[in-house]
């Protein structure tokens, strides 16, 4: 399981035009599913996610978790996150998990986040072509992966 993990003051996701999540500060996160995921990688990423210090302390310095900061979380499926860029110029998606996998997984991480009771959980449209808008905060991009 491979997610970017971006620090924002705001960001929505939207289909068609519409609005269907939207987040203050906190967490955007574009997540991919490995077709050799399981729960333990969700359980893994969701509770590392979460508790990523990765927001400013009183003095400034990034050490504190959204769960400390009250911070709210966008979680958006990105099954691109896993295509292999190495031979050719068409990225080939050979290690993405099928549809049905992918959002059984994606579903339990979702599940796994709202868990830990975070403020806001939202979430885009599994499959669906969708627009992100977001402010990035700092800017801060983390790459977080589960080996499990």
């Amino acid at each position: 399981m491979r997610a970017v993990v971006q620090r924002v003051t705001s960001a929505t996701v939207s289909v068609e035009g519409q609005v269907v999540g939207q987040i203050g500060a906190g967490l955007l996160v574009l997540l991919g599913v490995a077709r050799t995921d399981t729960e333990n990688a969700v359980s893994y990423l969701a509770s590392k996610i979460v508790n990523l210090r990765v927001f400013d302390d009183d003095r400034g310095r990034m050490n504190r978790s959204l769960l400390e900061t009250g911070g709210e979380i966008l979680v958006v499926s990105q099954f691109t996150l896993y295509g292999d860029t190495t031979k050719g110029r068409r990225p080939a998606y050979d290690e993405a998990a099928p549809a049905e996998l992918a959002r059984n997984l994606y579903d339990s991480f979702v599940a796994q986040v709202r868990s830990f009771n975070v403020v806001r959980v939202a979430t885009g449209v599994f499959q669906a072509e969708m627009m992100v808008t977001l402010t990035n905060d700092g800017p801060v991009t983390l790459i977080c992966e589960s080996k499990v």
